[in-house]
């Protein structure tokens, strides 16, 4: 995306493309009204209040293209903070080309992807990570995705970089001030109140980006993978999980062979469940590429339902299976399963290094049996205490490599503090630690960055 051209006036159709009922062509930019008028029919956009609705025709020439309605933002009051109209038109493919086609003839330019959130940004209406969660917001298929998109749009990640960033400009200026005054031999910062600042803008640094497991879990969805053996009714729960019968059952060992992937909707919540073969010694080739990719996908989840039979199944069989297959930040969850057939089982002959009590679920898939309370417990082990609408959560990948790369330089700060380096070398490692906070928020960017970001936009936002 070229900057240097943001002077131009932009269309583009914001509505998805395809027949539909209504489609809704933006115009932004200083010639945006002038444009509107030539081809509408109607009031005369320019002499009307801005926030004003507006029906009548676009024509071309005699020719009538449609009946619209306009929508009137004169700017700064706009999303843009340009002038923009929006001709809500009929959804045919047919009408919506003719009308960009007309603006384009009248001085307009095709909107690249992104382009018109770029200049809300460029414009002061948003900062970078706000115009950022506006793709989110678009993308999300949750309730709690579009939670976190919404508080980012309202400022919740970006004012608290920005409040840790101002404290640390006024130490900076402080130790570039003794710079200057350098042969005076002055000091001006308090060294020690500067420990105990980047200490205090660290720990909230580290928050931030230990929230970007659960951020990043809830905009993308949370893998979940559910293993186990041969006929320990994997598949059943699966079922029974989504109210349908998504999977083959059979007594049949060894029946699926392939993973199995479904969307599940917990509160809010999308998990990414996936049934896998069992795992077992393989019977054939198949089964063993089936046991490989179960064990593949257990390494790629977040989260492992482990299901065994409370028959077939022994407590040191268990355990031995859960060392097996525990990864590293992963959240596991045993389901005893067929409890209908031995209700006596009891969760302290299974819990040990790899299971609490707490990850001991006792189910009947079959008879549906404490299902809900399955679901419940997932939902806890996933979210736990972090979904909170007033704690700033990070989602973007982005953001979490530029917090950790000014976490390491405020490590270095600290370090060049304990060590008592030149006042010259501490002020650069702040410049390094500002630079990479100011990147979250846009304060500092370049245009290989805007492009990046805002080309995965759709056209038209």
């Amino acid at each position: 995306m070229n900057p240097t051209n943001l002077t131009d006036t932009i269309v583009a159709l914001s509505t998805p493309s395809g027949t539909g009922a209504i489609g809704v062509i933006r115009l932004s930019g200083g010639e945006a009204i002038a444009i509107a008028d030539r081809i509408f029919k109607g009031a005369k956009l320019e002499k009307a209040e801005t926030h004003t609705l507006h029906f009548g025709e676009i024509k071309d020439g005699e020719r009538i293209i449609d009946e619209v309605v306009i929508g009137l933002f004169k700017g700064p009051k706009s999303y843009t903070k340009e002038d923009v109209v929006e001709i809500s038109c009929h959804g045919s493919s047919y009408i919506i080309q003719q009308i960009i086609q007309i603006c384009l003839r009248e001085g307009a330019r095709l909107a690249q992807a992104g382009e018109f959130t770029m200049r809300a940004f460029l414009n002061g209406r948003m900062d970078l990570s706000q115009a950022e969660a506006v793709a989110d917001l678009i993308a999300s298929g949750s309730e709690s995705s579009h939670a976190i998109a919404m508080q980012q749009m309202r400022g919740g990640v970006s004012d608290e970089i920005k409040k840790l960033r101002q404290e640390l400009i006024d130490f900076a200026s402080l130790i570039e001030l003794e710079l200057d005054f350098g042969e005076e031999d002055v000091e001006f910062a308090d060294r020690t109140k500067l420990q105990e600042l980047v200490e205090k803008i660290q720990k909230l640094l580290k928050a931030l980006l230990d929230s970007f497991a659960l951020g990043n879990a809830i905009k993308n969805g949370i893998n979940t993978v559910i293993a186990g053996r041969p006929n320990a009714g994997k598949s059943t729960l699966l079922n029974r999980i989504l109210n349908e019968e998504r999977a083959i059952v059979s007594e049949i060992a060894g029946t699926t062979r392939d993973t199995i992937e479904e969307v599940l909707n917990i509160k809010g919540v999308t998990f990414r469940l996936i049934d896998t073969a069992g795992i077992r010694e393989a019977q054939d080739q198949i089964e063993a590429v089936g046991v490989e990719k179960a064990l593949e996908k257990i390494k790629q989840s977040a989260v492992l339902i482990y299901v065994f039979d409370v028959i077939q199944t022994q407590p040191e069989e268990v355990k031995a299976d859960l060392e097996r297959l525990n990864q590293d930040n992963i959240q596991v969850i045993a389901v005893a399963n067929k409890m209908d057939l031995n209700p006596y089982t009891k969760a302290e002959h299974y819990t040990g290094d790899h299971l609490s009590e707490d990850q001991f679920i006792p189910v009947s898939a079959l008879n549906n049996m404490n299902i809900e309370f399955l679901k419940d417990r997932l939902y806890d082990l996933a979210i736990g205490q972090g979904l909170n609408e007033e704690s700033a959560i990070v989602s973007s990948a982005r953001h979490y490599e530029a917090l950790r790369k000014a976490h390491e330089s405020l490590d270095d700060v600290l370090k060049g503090l304990n060590d008592n380096i030149p006042s010259d070398f501490v002020a650069m490692d702040i410049r390094r630690a500002l630079a990479f906070l100011g990147e979250i928020t846009g304060e500092i960017s370049t245009e290989d960055l805007l492009g990046n970001i805002f080309s995965r936009f759709c056209i038209g936002k």
